[in-house]
């Protein structure tokens, strides 16, 4: 019996490459790209174990959950840490962070994170770019959520390690994961005596034995249908063309957000501003003496494949994410959407005009908001 998912001839080492280099153009990067065997946790955790410790002092940036994590990272390798925690319905500003390097001149690293799916917010980081090389810290950058739906660009941007995965809006798979690499980066790493070394979290091994090597022998067997569907899916990206992708994810949060106004009943968004709203997802705040969870459950009792959810933690009282990214940043998706929450809402005897969600929703697609 065969399966087209089977059977496969190996992966060689230059068809792998092949795939490291279309990535980098998708990021317009001359860096060195590694593509690892994981999850995007997998680089995000690696990259900062490679570059911090006992000397560091890092700005972490948090305007969501994974900046949280980050910082758990920072002090768990030793690092100082000075946490930068903005309104999660807002971005943080490139002001911000100048202040905080005149506070403290001795910051040497700063974590961000791009777009935060989770709260559904995005931040400036052209411009916290200009502000971080102009300081000389090291760049780290998480743009898992952002690649695809808005520009990634780490060179243009001072970035040192850019990650990324394929799984939001470049509608790619989960099980692989990218990260670009400055020169700076690399030598941060290999001066770090506490960097990981043989180890699936080291970048440095993937620097050595790899890279160092001309790209000639892998470390280890490949996650070949993960690699194959990663390489299909920057192909899409190509065919299509990338400022396409993003104009789409653009059109589906605007139509999202305008649809969500329309609607009524009290649901909101949860960013306030338009310009600080992650293209990718649309968080809405409930009304009061709603349970933006109870609310999700009774949307997804009609479908259960609806792309919405409730926010995580203490948020899963209040915040509704509307995802719309990858094959949901369709005007079909984002009308399913809201169309479910309208009828929960209804049903909860909060008066909607679902008819004027849709218009409006029809009336943003046709001419997005543009940042």
């Amino acid at each position: 019996m065969t399966h087209p998912f089977l059977d496969l001839a190996p992966l060689g080492a230059d068809r792998f490459a092949a795939i490291e280099d279309r990535v980098a153009r998708l990021l317009s990067t001359e860096q060195d790209v590694v593509i690892m065997q994981g999850e995007a946790l997998l680089p995000l955790e690696g990259a900062i174990r490679a570059t911090a410790g006992p000397g560091t002092t890092a700005l972490n940036v948090i305007t969501g959950p994974y900046g949280q994590t980050f910082g758990d990272w920072l002090r768990d390798c030793g690092a100082t840490v000075i946490d930068l925690a903005v309104p999660f319905h807002t971005a943080v500003t490139a002001e911000q962070i100048r202040e905080s390097f005149a506070a403290h001149p001795e910051i040497d690293f700063v974590s961000l994170v791009h777009a935060e799916a989770a709260t559904g917010n995005t931040n400036p980081v052209a411009e916290i770019g200009e502000v971080v090389r102009a300081h000389g810290a090291l760049f780290y950058l998480d743009a898992v959520a952002s690649i695809g739906a808005e520009p990634v660009l780490p060179d243009a941007w001072g970035v040192d390690l850019c990650v990324i995965g394929a799984q939001k809006a470049m509608g790619g798979p989960a099980g692989v994961s990218a990260v670009s690499v400055s020169e700076r980066a690399w030598a941060r790493m290999a001066a770090n005596p506490r960097a990981p070394r043989r180890s699936y979290l080291s970048l440095l091994d993937w620097k050595e034995r790899w890279i160092d090597g001309g790209r000639k022998a892998l470390l280890h067997a490949p996650a070949q249908l993960e690699m194959l569907a990663l390489e299909a899916c920057v192909e899409r990206i190509e065919a299509v063309g990338l400022e396409a992708v993003m104009a789409r994810h653009a059109s589906a949060a605007a139509a999202t957000r305008a649809g969500a106004l329309a609607l009524g009943g009290g649901l909101r968004p949860y960013v306030h501003e338009a310009r600080d709203a992650a293209p990718v997802a649309t968080t809405l705040r409930v009304p009061a003496g709603v349970v933006a969870s109870e609310l999700v459950g009774r949307a997804l009792a009609a479908d259960p494949a609806l792309p919405i959810a409730a926010g995580g933690g203490a948020l899963a009282k209040e915040m509704i994410r509307v995802n719309h990214y990858g094959a949901d940043a369709t005007p079909g998706a984002v009308r399913a959407g809201l169309t479910a929450l309208g009828a929960a809402l209804a049903e909860q005897g909060v008066t909607v005009d679902l008819a004027g969600a849709l218009r409006a929703v029809e009336d943003a697609w046709r001419s997005p908001a543009r940042r």
